[in-house]
This record gives C-alpha cells, sequence and structure tokens, in this order.
C-alpha cells in the first residue's frame, strides 16, 4: 500500500502481485513437479505427499526468504533452500526430491504464467465491462450532433456516438490480441540446467507437469522470451486505446469546450486553491498511467536478445517489469470503467460549439455541390476564396455565398448548412459497430 494505490492501481488484483502469492505460486510449480514425478515412478509417493503438504505460504520466512534472495540472484534459490528444509523436518529421504531436476527459472517463469493466466483472466472481465459500458454510451449518443475535429480544429460535424464507437472498436480489438495471446503465454517452463532435460523432467513428467498445473507443455524458452513480449505488446496497445479515450475527455472537458465531462462526486476534481474548479483527475490517473507502460513495454522488447541458455541480467529484468506493466494496465483499466460509467455530454453545448464558425464548417458541402458543375478544383477555389472573405468580414460563410450568387438556390444552401445533413455515414458506422457487439453479446 502506497499513497497513490487507489488512484493508480487495482484494489481487486492488488493480491495477485503481492510477495506472497508469487510465493505461493513458486510452491504450487515445485509440489506439482514432485506429484508429477511421483505419477511415472521417478518420486515415491510418500515424498510427493510430503512436498506438496511443506508447499504452504505460511511457513515461509519472508525475511529470510528477502535475505536470499540478495545473495542467491533470484527468489528459487532460497525458496528451495527453506522448503528442503522443512521436508527434512519431516523426512530427510523426502528431502532428497525437492526440486528434482529442475532449475530456478524453470519454477519462476512457470509461477510468473499462472500469475499472467490469473490476470488475463481478471482483464477479460473487466474488459467485457468496458465494451458493456461503451455500448450504451454509443446507442445513447448515436444521433447526438458535435464537431468532429482533426488537428485540434473544428472540422466536420459527427455525432458523439461515433468518436464513442472508435473507442468501443479498439477496446475490442485489445481483447481479440488478449485472446490470442493466451494462446502462445499459459505455457509451462520445465527444461533443466541448460533447456535440455533430464531423465527427471522426461517429455512425459512434463506434460503431466502441465496438466496438473492447467497449462500446456512447451520445449525450452528459457531466453526466448517472444510470448511474455507479446503478452507486454499487448498491455502496451490497450493502454494506449485506454490513453485515447482519457484523451478525448480531457480535451472536450476544456473550459472553452465544455461538451463532455467525468461524472461528477462530493469532493472529486476540486483545486486546493480555485473553488471554481472541476478538475479530471480521473482522466489524469488513466494518463499517468498509461504514458508509464511504454517505456516498460520497451524494456520487455530490449531484454528478449538474452544470452545464450540463461541470461545475466535481462531475465532479471522482466522481474518486476511484468508486474509494474499488469499493475499499471490494471489501476488504468479500473478508472476507464469508472470513466466512461459516470460520463457526462452537454448536448446543448455541443450544438453551440457547431456555430462558432460562422458555418465554416459547412464549407466542403457546399465545395462538393458545387464541383459537379464547376469542377472539382475551381469548387473548390471558389469557396476557400468566400471562407476567406467571411473570416475577414466577420460574417456567416452562407451570407457570402448567398452574395456572390453562386449556383444553388437558397433552399439547397440551407440543406447543405444543417449539421444533420453533415455527419456522412455517421449513423450507419455506428449501427455497424453496435450491430456486431449485439451478434456477439
Amino acid at each position: 500500500m502506497t499513497l497513490y494505490s487507489e488512484i493508480f492501481y487495482s484494489s481487486e488484483v492488488a493480491g495477485l502481485f503481492s510477495d506472497r502469492n508469487f510465493v505461493t505460486l513458486m510452491l504450487r510449480v515445485e509440489s506439482a513437479l514432485a506429484r508429477a514425478q511421483a505419477m511415472h515412478g521417478l518420486v515415491p509417493d510418500e515424498a510427493a505427499g510430503i512436498i506438496a503438504d511443506c508447499c504452504n505460504a505460511d511457513r515461509i520466512d519472508f525475511e529470510k526468504l528477502g535475505t536470499g534472495i540478495k545473495l542467491g540472484g533470484n527468489a528459487a534459490i532460497p525458496l528451495v533452500g527453506q522448503l528442503t528444509r522443512m521436508v527434512h523436518e519431516k523426512s530427510p529421504e523426502a528431502s532428497k526430491y525437492v526440486h528434482l531436476g529442475a532449475t530456478s527459472q524453470d519454477v519462476m517463469d512457470t509461477a510468473m504464467v499462472l500469475l499472467i493466466q490469473d490476470f488475463i483472466g481478471w482483464v477479460e472481465g473487466k474488459l467485457a465491462l468496458l465494451e458493456k459500458t461503451l455500448v450504451a454510451t454509443t446507442r445513447k449518443h448515436r444521433s447526438t450532433l458535435m464537431i468532429g475535429r482533426t488537428l485540434l480544429q473544428q472540422a466536420r460535424p459527427i455525432t458523439f456516438g461515433l468518436k464513442t464507437a472508435g473507442w468501443l472498436e479498439s477496446i475490442s480489438r485489445s481483447g481479440e490480441r488478449i485472446s490470442e495471446a493466451k494462446k502462445r503465454v499459459p505455457v509451462v517452463q520445465l527444461s533443466g540446467a541448460v533447456g535440455s532435460g533430464n531423465t527427471f523432467i522426461s517429455k512425459d513428467v512434463q506434460a503431466t507437469f502441465a496438466r496438473l498445473l492447467g497449462l500446456q507443455p512447451a520445449r525450452s524458452w528459457h531466453t526466448h522470451r517472444d510470448n511474455f513480449a507479446e503478452f507486454a505488446a499487448v498491455l502496451g496497445i490497450l493502454a494506449g486505446s485506454l490513453a485515447k479515450i482519457a484523451t478525448d475527455v480531457v480535451l472536450l472537458m476544456q473550459t472553452e469546450v465544455g461538451e463532455v465531462f467525468e461524472g461528477a462526486a462530493e469532493g472529486k476534481g476540486g483545486s486546493s486553491t480555485m473553488p471554481h474548479k472541476r478538475n479530471p483527475v480521473t482522466c489524469a490517473a488513466v494518463l499517468a498511467n498509461t504514458h508509464r507502460i511504454p517505456h516498460l513495454v520497451a524494456s520487455i522488447l530490449s531484454a528478449m536478445p538474452q544470452e545464450h541458455e540463461r541470461s545475466a541480467g535481462l531475465w532479471h529484468s522482466e522481474w518486476e517489469t511484468l508486474t509494474d506493466i499488469m499493475q499499471l494496465t490494471a489501476g488504468a483499466l479500473d478508472r476507464s470503467i469508472e470513466l466512461t460509467e459516470g460520463l457526462e455530454a452537454d448536448e446543448k453545448r455541443m450544438l453551440q460549439n457547431l456555430e462558432l464558425t460562422n458555418g465554416l464548417i459547412y464549407a466542403e458541402n457546399v465545395s462538393l455541390a458545387l464541383a459537379p458543375a464547376l469542377g472539382k478544383a475551381p469548387a473548390h477555389e471558389l469557396v476557400e476564396k468566400a471562407c476567406q472573405t467571411a473570416v475577414a468580414r466577420g460574417e456567416h460563410l452562407k451570407k457570402v455565398l448567398t452574395d456572390i450568387h453562386i449556383d444553388l438556390s437558397n433552399k439547397e444552401l440551407d440543406e447543405l448548412f444543417k449539421p444533420e445533413n453533415s455527419i456522412g455515414f455517421s449513423l450507419e458506422i455506428i449501427d455497424a459497430v453496435l450491430q456486431k457487439f449485439e451478434s456477439n453479446p
């Protein structure tokens, strides 16, 4: 727990990333190893039972474990030492079979895979909730007119539903990427000192070991870290999509825009000195997390070229980096759900902002309407000059166009200057997106 736990992290998964849980997972690996070996006649059943009984994190001295990690260079070495001593107290004979044939990286990598598997299950549930919220928002604001912006400038009318449909599809694609990663990440590591295996961790033992842990068997990936790199990259992409949502909301919350707001709550978004402020604090939390994640993903990617059969430092660099990526992603995902569930849209302000340019946002409509008669380039040039005149005079573009007697009737001009006639295929696009989610609930 830190001062910032509530804002940057998810309390729901805090336990997953505790020292106790990771030790529990490593002990689960050791227990499964002994049981798998016993099933293939390599370890006496009684010894395997004693080892499994001793694989209890409550019996581990965490202070000594921390000291041992510094001396041994990883968590498995001192943990196996403590486990062996506990087993020896019950049966000196059984202690001979602790960690038989495995290497430290086998235990730590497989424990990390189990952690990732649990985390993925949580993420998938949260993504489903976020999708559901975005579907409801998109449906609600399907026809809510607003200005579309390019390069931070007013461009053409769209609907707010088109914007949220874009958010929805990007989140859905991240869900698909996670599903793809699930095919490759949940595999065991059990290959011995240099990845070549040995009598005690044969192919049959590996298969049974994997089955006991609910994972898939695999050949050595001690220094082939592409599965972890893929997983980290997938979370990095998800973080970018969450950041996109938060960025849009931050910009729409600006005083000069005032179209969309985070949900209000007592004491939320205030300033220590300015009573009038309504700050985008949830967005800020999402953006703080998602700003950190890409650099951590880069650390995982840069750790891929690991030397020979066991890396000196690059493997070690993954341990906290991977858990940091998962914790920050979890926090960003939780805050994003809070953000989208409480989102407030000011539809009147959206309509007001459509009028800020004195009709310039409809210039493309007029240009396209004139193109069949004048040609695309001449029509564009004519309307561009009319826009310049409108800005110089502070007049509405429709008035300027009327004054120069373009080949369009007043009725035609009126239709071209209606925002609902200027949203292109926004509604059709939204309906296609929503149909996808309605047919795949």
